[in-house]
């Protein structure tokens, strides 16, 4: 994982548990046919900078419905 990458996600997802689940997800996406949304830099680039990437350059968002989650402690 390029580190590079990685500080560029955490600037546009300062949560590390949000940005964990989102790349997850969307390495799992990409696994099952998922087209990328960025160019890959190289052909032998790894899943997880493509997505940092794609995360970075505002190509994903997390969106959180407070309202409708479950097993949430309410403050």
């Amino acid at each position: 994982m390029n580190l590079e990458n990685l500080n560029a996600a955490k600037q546009r997802v300062p949560n590390a548990s949000v940005l964990i689940n989102m790349v997850s997800k969307r390495v799992k996406q990409l696994i099952f046919g998922d087209r990328p949304l960025v160019k890959p830099a190289h052909p032998d680039e790894d899943i997880e900078d493509i997505v940092l990437r794609e995360i970075a350059d505002g190509k994903l968002v997390a969106e959180i419905d407070f309202l409708h989650a479950k097993n949430v402690p309410r403050l």
